[in-house]
């Protein structure tokens, strides 16, 4: 069983802590069928940088980081090491133990929550 340990930035959001199976999955997917807000503008294809996420632990859990989504992990608001864009982020094994750090969604054009 995976387990997936969402945090945020926005500290009115508590974190919370995901388990299941979770193979195939993407992390914006993951989130918000959990009731968690993750901005998508472009509807999830890799067009834009508005579910940028950061993997603080599990990244080799994760689909590997392409060249496509690194260009777009360059326009995102505060890029690390750690970025990578939650449309992409597919877990590739069903006892991953992944970290997430979201962004404050708030300063995103288009934000709905």
């Amino acid at each position: 069983m995976a387990k997936v340990t969402v945090h945020f930035e926005d500290k009115n959001i508590a974190s919370r802590v995901l388990e299941g199976e979770f193979k195939g999955t993407h992390i914006l997917d993951l989130v918000e069928d959990n009731g968690m807000h993750l901005s998508s503008n472009c509807g999830a294809v890799c067009a834009c940088s508005t579910c940028h996420v950061y993997i603080e632990e599990g990244e080799d859990a994760l689909k590997e980081l392409t060249d496509r989504e690194e260009d777009f992990i360059d326009r995102a608001i505060n890029p690390t090491l750690e970025s990578r864009l939650g449309c992409q982020c597919e877990i590739l094994d069903d006892d991953a133990e992944i970290v997430v750090r979201i962004p404050d969604q708030s300063s995103i054009i288009g934000h709905e929550h």
